[in-house]
């Protein structure tokens, strides 16, 4: 088994792995848990009381997180006529139609987050096997197949981030950077939590939220003790 360097050792004398923590405490936390030169990402892992396999407990959606994420994000809107112009001035990096679809069938992926309004879907239809296994397909359920594109493009531009419960019941999204303030990160996470409490499955049994851990980039993840939260079930 390979041995851990000495900072990642000495981070350990900081920070106790073994503890939970409340929010703002990991908050503070996660920033010095780093041991990345470059100013890495801070990711959630909620650990949901949900069984994905079924589809009444199958958690989706999106959170606008108040402080942003800290990443440029490149967005792409599939959009004709006023709703391409609408695209253009909420600030929109790409903008098309089939011959943007033609340019993703020979290879083009350069943007992050894809919009459409709802008559462009039969275009994206064409590339559904691209984008949905790389998290690129324009969905309905998380706002991102709209005629309210001004709103979607200037959300996401503000830090609008979609998750979707994996295989295990866990959440993962990320929540800032290392550079953010601790209260930022804090406010962050507690956003994603409340949009987490508002889509809990009627049918979910036990404990909502059983566990948190905050992580940078490189570094040691950092518990949050669930029972410090205002709603813990």
């Amino acid at each position: 088994m390979a041995k851990h360097g000495k900072k990642y050792r000495e981070l350990l004398k900081q920070i106790d792995t073994t503890k939970k923590y409340t929010i703002e405490e990991a908050a503070g936390l996660v920033k010095k848990a780093s041991l990345s030169k470059f100013d890495g990402s801070v990711d959630a892992a909620v650990n949901l009381g949900v069984d994905p396999r079924h589809a009444d407990q199958m958690v989706r959606g999106a959170v606008v997180f108040p402080h942003g994420t800290g990443k440029t994000v490149r967005i792409l809107v599939f959009a004709e006529g006023d709703k391409a112009k609408e695209a253009e001035e909420a600030g929109a990096d790409f903008v098309g139609g089939q011959e943007i679809v033609n340019k993703i069938k020979e290879g083009w992926l350069d943007f992050d987050k894809a919009i459409a309004t709802p008559g462009m879907m039969r275009f994206v239809g064409q590339i559904g096997k691209i984008l949905g296994p790389r998290g690129l397909m324009p969905n309905p359920k998380v706002g991102t197949v709209t005629m309210d594109i001004t709103r979607a493009v200037e959300e996401t531009k503000a830090g609008r981030v979609e998750f979707r419960v994996d295989k295990a019941g866990i959440i993962h999204a990320p929540i800032g950077r290392v550079s953010f303030d601790a209260d930022k990160l804090a406010e962050n996470l507690k956003a994603l939590l409340d949009t987490l409490q508002r889509l809990k499955p009627a049918t979910a049994k036990g404990r909502y939220v059983r566990a948190i851990t905050l992580s940078p980039t490189m570094g040691v993840g950092v518990g949050v003790d669930v029972l410090s939260l205002d709603n813990p079930t």
